[in-house]
């Protein structure tokens, strides 16, 4: 019984991605699984690693390049291309981390920021391969023997790299791995003394969160039909930690109701387009001032709660 309990997630979560696209239009319900898994990468990092990044959109955009062009270049099938673009990403997390990583705190968040500002301008200056301003348009979904030029359909064609990506990301956090990366994040100094090289786990787990990010970039970009320098911008990494904080840090289940809760407030107030930041800081204030664990962690208490009072299973 307590195996199927600790089951109930994972089938409602299945439940959930399966049939959202039934309850939200298809593009909403594909960027809130992309914006999620995202999310997720970025709390491998946070939660998992206490390192705040402010450069993850490098990952998310060059993933979303990578995909685009090399769909467009080479009319491969779009799974092929995502794949691409997670590997060009993780490929990339490595110098980029090697570097960041010799800084703590806030000053690792700022060396992150202005490595993806680099690439912002790399991507903006670089038009005859990016499109600069523009963007990269045209961008082409192929998946030999089905159709999936509609949103739905790729919705649910890519809905099972988003899951391997998501249960890779928990393998990751409950493996011996994500333990010493726990134990970094509580306390470095000692897990130097008991002889684990930190700057290695650190090391992997950024460049395992860039190949995270860049999957669910690459699939963004390959949905959508086009990858712009916004997928590059440094408000792209803000949007995302804030994603994970309203969720809950260290969760990864709470990256994706995060990603959720900003993607429906965004659209609610879509006639209002500056209204919703103002929207979405006051509910982050509210979350932070009333449930300082963030949503996912505050559910988990109470359903807790009603548990150990006989009021579910």
């Amino acid at each position: 019984m307590r195996r199927l309990v600790g089951l109930l997630p994972y089938a409602v979560g299945l439940v959930v991605a399966l049939a959202l696209p039934r309850f939200l239009y298809p593009v909403l319900a594909l960027d809130i699984l992309l914006w999620g898994l995202f999310a997720v990468s970025v709390d491998l990092l946070l939660g998992f690693g206490g390192l705040l990044s402010f450069g993850h959109s490098a990952f998310w955009g060059l993933g979303g390049y990578a995909a685009g062009i090399t769909a467009k270049a080479l009319g491969v099938p779009f799974p092929v291309a995502a794949v691409v673009g997670a590997i060009l990403a993780a490929t990339l997390a490595v110098p980029f981390g090697y570097l960041a990583i010799r800084r703590r705190g806030i000053y690792f968040a700022m060396v992150t920021l202005a490595f993806a500002q680099m690439l912002f301008y790399v991507a903006n200056e670089w038009r005859d391969l990016t499109g600069g301003e523009n963007g990269l348009q045209g961008v082409p979904r192929i998946l030999p023997g089905l159709s999936v030029g509609r949103s739905m359909d790729f919705y649910y064609a890519a809905l099972p790299l988003v899951i391997v990506g998501f249960l890779l990301a928990l393998r990751i956090v409950h493996s011996p791995f994500g333990h010493v990366l726990v134990a970094i994040r509580d306390n470095e100094a000692r897990a130097q003394a008991l002889g684990y090289p930190t700057w290695r786990y650190k090391l992997l787990a950024f460049a395992l969160s860039g190949g995270l990010a860049g999957l669910a970039g690459a699939l963004f970009a390959l949905g959508h039909g086009f990858a712009s320098l916004d997928l590059l911008h440094w408000t792209t990494s803000g949007t995302a930690v804030l994603m994970t904080i309203l969720g809950g840090i260290g969760t990864l289940w709470g990256s994706l109701v995060g990603a959720a809760v900003v993607l429906l407030v965004r659209d609610t107030l879509t006639n209002a387009p500056e209204a919703s930041g103002v929207v979405t800081g006051a509910i982050f204030v509210v979350i932070v001032l009333a449930f300082r664990r963030g949503l996912w962690p505050t559910l988990a208490d109470l359903i807790r709660l009603a548990r150990s009072k006989g009021l579910g299973p």
